[in-house]
């Protein structure tokens, strides 16, 4: 049992102020830790989602290369359809580079709820000791 404040030495007062410390910062470090693994987890998924748009848009690549072979080799229509297709190859690609791009954009790797925490921590222990 902890003696009443009037009962203690400063020594007893720094040895809990040190206690308290060091347990305040194991806990922010196990928060930051969860908090980073959160964010990389999506980061990986927005750079997955990157990689799959950068990948149809080469597919759509391809069938426009495709498509203009065939369009010069018989000069009809049937490029037509391989053009068509690799417009809209190209746009969906463009779409997943997009909402990929912005995903990673949006996640920063700083662990913002634990460095608001920790900033109340060292306001709240500077009114404590001024």
């Amino acid at each position: 049992m902890v003696a009443p404040l009037k009962d203690r030495g400063v020594s007893g007062l720094f040895t809990d102020l040190a206690r308290d410390t060091s347990l305040l910062i194991r806990q922010e470090v196990a928060l930051a830790k969860a908090e980073f693994t959160e964010q990389v987890a999506q980061l990986a998924t927005g750079a997955v989602t990157l990689v799959a748009g950068g990948l149809l848009l080469f597919a759509g690549f391809l069938a426009l290369l495709a498509a203009a072979v065939l369009g010069l080799a018989l000069v009809l229509p049937p490029w037509l359809a391989a053009v068509s297709v690799g417009v809209v190859v190209m746009l969906v690609g463009l779409g997943l580079v997009i909402a990929g791009r912005s995903a990673l954009v949006a996640h920063g790797l700083l662990p913002q709820g634990t460095m608001r925490r920790l900033r109340r921590s060292v306001e709240r222990t500077k009114e404590h000791v001024g």
